[in-house]
């Protein structure tokens, strides 16, 4: 039997993501039996709420208000159109219009910005393919051709002896943008937190084509991972998969060494 086509994609709006029923977890009772029979659940990205969930005999509402939700109309219609039939098609980009609301509501010039660190604000693609789990078994999400990709180089290192593990792949511009949101209730100014996290809108998570790396029994995110038989595999076979790690030593954006990131760049790059 094949799986849905819905089954193998995240379906993306600025507020609201579209999320196959089958790899969220229920939060309730109610949930597990409204999932049971669930194909796609709408899921708000601030934080991750069940908004509602489309089921054989229509969508059914998971929270009280739902369909007052901030964007739900857009979300509504992007179901109602399914999931793309191109799969090894680019899928379009999101407007970035709300961010750039966002970074000026947080009082941060967006040019300024990018003219400290030489960073262009990242787009979100419409929609992202399912790559299989990462080590904490939640779902990885990237584009169809970095997906692909990373099947390619996870499967290059395991016949050479290698274990590679996606810590994380796509990630929001809510998701950042609510690191920078906790981050200042607890009292930090925005140039502290700066210091630590990417710009909401300038990491190359957003667009689905980076990903964190790490080793089995290696923390995540760590200088350490550059010690590993994983780390060297990489520095001497990722490029041939179309990976690069994005922030060396010393590199021209003032963002320290992460030498587990690393993003696929297609050869037409």
């Amino acid at each position: 039997m094949h799986a849905h086509p819905s089954s193998r994609f995240l379906l993306n709006t600025p507020d609201v993501e579209l999320w196959p029923a089958r790899l969220l977890r229920a939060r309730s009772n109610r949930d597990a039996r409204v999932l049971s029979r669930a194909t796609q659940v709408l899921r708000r990205k601030r934080d991750g709420a069940y908004l509602a969930a489309a089921l054989p005999e229509g969508v059914i509402g998971l929270m009280p208000r739902w369909q007052r939700e901030p964007g739900i109309d857009d979300a509504l219609d992007l179901l109602d159109a399914g999931a793309p039939h191109a799969t090894h098609a680019a899928a379009p980009d999101l407007p970035l219009s709300q961010v750039e609301a966002r970074l000026a509501a947080l009082g941060l010039d967006a040019d300024d910005y990018a003219a400290r660190t030489g960073l262009a604000l990242v787009a979100e693609p419409a929609w992202l393919a399912f790559a299989g789990l990462d080590r904490y078994r939640r779902p990885l999400w990237l584009t169809s051709e970095t997906a692909r990709a990373w099947q390619g180089l996870h499967a290059a290192a395991a016949r050479d002896g290698v274990v590679l593990d996606a810590v994380s792949g796509y990630r929001s511009h809510e998701y950042q943008l609510g690191i920078f949101d906790r981050k200042r209730a607890r009292g930090l100014s925005l140039d502290a937190i700066l210091a630590v996290n990417a710009a909401p809108g300038y990491s190359e998570h957003h667009a689905g084509s980076a990903l964190d790396i790490s080793a089995p029994g290696e923390p995540p995110a760590e200088e350490s991972f550059e010690d590993t038989a994983a780390f060297e595999w990489l520095t001497r076979h990722a490029a041939d998969h179309g990976f690069t790690m994005s922030y060396p030593r010393d590199n021209p954006h003032g963002i320290v060494y992460e030498p587990w990131h690393w993003r696929y760049r297609p050869a037409t790059d």
